[in-house]
C-alpha cells in the first residue's frame, strides 16, 4: 500500500502488472519503481533521479545468519518489499523532524556525554551545539533525507575532510551549512578518491591497507546484520581511487 503526503489515506493505486508475483501477492519491485516515479512526478526533489537501483555484496563463504537469499532475484524482491515498507513508512508526518523532535533528541545526545559540560552546553563551538544545528538546518525533512545526511558527514569525517575544514578555520555551522544541500553523488565520491590517491603518493601501500580494512569492515557488518551504507561507501571509493591508480587491478588482502 502507499501513501503521498497530499492523500490523507492509505491507498492501493491500480497499476497493471503490480499483482503478478506469486510469492508475495504484490510485485514488489514494480511497487517500489512507481512508488519514486509517481513521487518525481509530483514534483519531488529527487536529485539521483526516480530509477531503483539494487547493490548486492557478494561474499566468499556462506553467511551465519538467520535469513539467506538463495538468488539474486528473491534477494531483489526482499529489499524490494523492505525498501517500499521503509518508503512509504517515511511518508507520514512522524518522520519528518520537528521541533520537538529535535529537543527529544538533543536531549539524548546531552545525556549520552555523561557529565562532560564543555560538551553538554548548547553553544555553537560544542558537539551538541553542532547536533543541534544540523537538526535545526534540516527541520521538516525526513528521517530518511537525514540519514543520508549523516551517512554524507560520516564518510567526511572518515576522509579527514571535517579535519581540514578545520584548520581552515570553517566553523561547525558553516561546514553544516555547506554539506546539508549536498547528496552523496559520484563526484562526491571521486572528490575523496582523489584524496586517498595523493595520500598513497605520499605513503605508498596506504591504499592497499585501507581498502582491506574497509572489506573486512564490510564483511563483519554484513555477518552482524548492521546497515551497511557507510562501511560499502568507504570501500567503494577506495575501489575507485586503487582502480584510477591502477587502471583496475585487483588487490591481493
Amino acid at each position: 500500500m502507499m501513501v503521498y503526503p497530499e492523500e490523507p489515506i492509505w491507498s492501493i493505486p491500480h497499476i497493471p502488472a503490480l499483482y503478478d508475483d506469486g510469492d508475495y501477492g504484490v510485485n514488489v519491485v514494480e511497487a517500489l519503481q512507481e512508488f519514486w516515479q509517481m513521487k518525481a512526478a509530483r514534483g519531488a526533489d529527487l536529485k539521483n533521479g526516480a530509477l531503483v537501483i539494487y547493490e548486492s555484496i557478494p561474499s566468499t563463504s556462506q553467511p551465519y545468519v538467520c535469513y539467506n537469499c538463495p538468488t539474486k532475484a528473491e534477494a531483489r524482491r526482499s529489499s524490494a518489499k523492505i525498501a517500499l515498507m521503509n518508503s512509504v513508512f517515511n511518508e507520514h508526518p512522524s518522520r519528518r523532524i520537528s521541533d520537538d523532535f529535535i529537543e527529544k533528541a538533543v536531549t539524548e545526545a546531552r545525556a549520552s556525554f555523561k557529565g562532560d559540560q564543555n560538551q553538554e552546553d548548547d553553544g555553537p563551538d560544542t558537539g551538541i551545539g553542532a547536533f543541534r544545528f544540523m537538526l535545526e538546518t534540516n527541520k521538516g525533512r525526513t528521517m530518511l533525507e537525514f540519514q543520508e545526511l549523516m551517512t554524507v558527514f560520516q564518510l567526511l569525517h572518515w576522509n579527514g575532510s571535517l579535519k581540514a575544514m578545520r584548520e581552515r578555520q570553517c566553523s561547525r555551522q558553516e561546514v553544516v551549512a555547506h554539506y546539508s544541500n549536498r547528496s552523496l553523488d559520484d563526484e562526491m565520491r571521486q572528490q575523496m578518491a582523489l584524496d586517498w590517491i595523493e595520500r598513497e603518493h605520499e605513503n605508498p601501500g596506504l591504499l592497499s591497507r585501507e581498502l582491506a580494512i574497509a572489506e573486512r569492515e564490510l564483511e563483519t557488518a554484513r555477518l552482524a546484520g548492521r546497515e551497511l551504507r557507510f562501511p560499502k561507501e568507504k570501500k567503494d571509493i577506495l575501489q575507485m581511487a586503487h582502480n584510477q591508480l591502477t587502471g583496475g587491478s585487483t588487490i591481493n588482502s
